[in-house]
């Protein structure tokens, strides 16, 4: 951006300085908010709430806003927010009286240089003078986006670092944003960040574009002061607990609990679609899906029927589908799913990054550019049919194969060429199984109550081993379907006599 006259320059490039220079020095930990805030139950930190109309930006033309956060909860520190405009760059100043706290008390506990934790940006999307908050940035190197009809739900992050590592993973955090003054007409808007932690420093510009899906244009430079281990790009956190591919825990009267139902991945080498349902393990589980030139990965959310889920007050139904489009040639690597056993819908438990190939090394720089939308479960470009449910069950018993120590699977797909096709088409299946698996049958029926094909197969793995398996549907050898792709470990809850 360039300032008026007499005033210093500021763009991209004042980030990447900043970043690079930080670099060379010794990490330093933000200072942390007063303990009784890290201490606020999740009810707690909601009771203290930003005033609206102290919005940044309230009275201007402009239809962007900006809310503020307080550091509490698991917001356990303060970021410096400057604003940028013709005029230069300043810093918002803490003022503790644009929110409302719970008592008069609990407000005099509040330190007058507190500073906040991050901040929400609204824009009129459902309409013109409504302000509804769709992009959230608080919180280490997290942001959350929605649609217009959506609700919070899959979170993005900057980096992520030796996640799932025994080692254990490393938090970098953003400590500076600045965000550019949208013109009044202007229906997109920039922030940069600054990231620091104790193996990198990184400089990003979101370039943000709300709208019935929000599109995030991301820029990153990164500065690596130690060598890493697993290095996680255009990182993406939700959370699955249990789904109908799974057995409901019990005592729980909803037919699902999920933000996200799936990872979706494209190669653009092999044009491959590749769908692999979520699952809520016993034990942390690491998938590394080998890409050639990944185009594309995501978090979907394909469950969008209330029924699905019966949730009032949650609506999982509205989570928002996350999907990372790459930009330029980011070689060859992994996309690595990451899904962590959890006991309640609280915890986020599945992540999802990308991992380059090669050694990350201490002095190293690293670029990156990809768009982030935040939306419903379309992807641009998917023509092939894709699967919308997946069912697993027990094949020891009548209706499920009758086969001891066996799996029946059932899968369902619409869209693509396939809604055109009926019975008498040769559609066919093919499935592959991993090592150790006895794919036993397997057959392909249409679903004339749904429009949809059914792919039905009876599986068995061997003892204590991996149900792995690829499938897909075809016709006249040509693929119809992207390829689903499952992964159930050994000690499953779903038959009969796992107990």
């Amino acid at each position: 951006m360039v300032c008026s006259s007499g005033v210093a320059a500021f763009d991209f490039n004042t980030v990447i300085d900043k970043a690079q220079s930080l670099s060379k020095k010794d990490y330093e930990a933000p200072e942390q908010a007063p303990q009784f805030l890290r201490d606020l139950s999740y009810s707690q930190y909601h009771d203290v709430r930003f005033k609206p109309e102290r919005s940044l930006w309230r009275g201007s033309k402009s239809s962007f806003q900006v809310k503020m956060m307080p550091p509490g909860m698991y917001y356990s520190h303060a970021v410096t927010i400057n604003e940028v405009d013709s005029e230069g760059v300043r810093p918002v100043v803490f003022d503790k009286s644009v929110f409302n706290y719970p008592s008069p008390a609990f407000e005099k506990r509040i330190p007058a240089d507190l500073g906040y934790a991050g901040f929400k940006l609204t824009f009129p999307m459902k309409s013109g003078k409504s302000r509804d908050e769709f992009l959230m940035f608080a919180g280490a190197s997290y942001f959350q986006g929605i649609g217009r009809d959506n609700e919070f739900g899959v979170s993005a992050r900057g980096i992520a670092l030796n996640t799932g590592l025994p080692s254990g993973e490393e938090v970098p955090a953003f400590t500076e944003f600045w965000l550019e003054h949208p013109a009044g007409d202007s229906k997109s808007m920039t922030v940069y960040g600054l990231l620091d932690g104790p193996s990198v420093t990184g400089a990003y510009q979101f370039q943000i574009h709300p709208g019935d899906s929000t599109r995030i244009d991301v820029t990153a430079k990164l500065f690596f002061r130690s060598d890493i281990d697993l290095l996680g790009m255009a990182p993406l956190t939700s959370m699955f607990y249990y789904g109908e591919n799974t057995v409901k825990p019990k005592g729980e009267w909803r037919p699902q609990v999920h933000d996200s139902d799936g990872l979706l991945v494209h190669d653009g080498k092999s044009g491959e679609w590749l769908w692999r349902p979520l699952i809520n393990p016993r034990d942390l589980r690491m998938s590394y899906l080998q890409t050639e030139d990944v185009r594309g990965f995501g978090f979907m959310q394909r469950d969008t029927d209330f029924g699905k889920f019966e949730d009032l007050e949650a609506r999982y139904d509205k989570r928002p589908s996350a999907w990372v489009e790459a930009k330029g040639d980011w070689g060859k690597g992994q996309v690595v799913l990451v899904e962590i056993p959890t006991r309640s819908e609280v915890n986020d438990n599945i992540v999802a990054f990308w991992r380059p190939e090669g050694p990350i090394k201490a002095g190293a720089q690293m670029g990156l550019d990809y768009s982030l939308t935040f939306g419903d479960e379309t992807v641009a470009g998917q023509e092939t049919a894709h699967a919308v449910r997946t069912f697993v069950g027990d094949g020891d018993r009548v209706g499920g194969g009758d086969v001891d120590g066996a799996y029946r699977l059932i899968v369902d797909f619409t869209g693509g060429e396939l809604d055109d096709l009926t019975e008498k088409n040769a559609v066919v299946s093919k499935v592959t199984g991993g090592k150790g698996v006895e794919v036993l049958e397997h057959f392909v029926v249409r679903n004339p109550e749904e429009n949809t094909w059914r792919l039905s197969m009876l599986v068995k793995p061997a003892s204590n081993q991996v149900m792995s398996l690829r499938a897909f549907l075809s016709l006249d050898n040509k693929p119809l379907t992207e390829t689903w792709s499952y992964e159930l470990p050994p000690g499953s809850d779903i038959r009969a006599d796992s107990e």
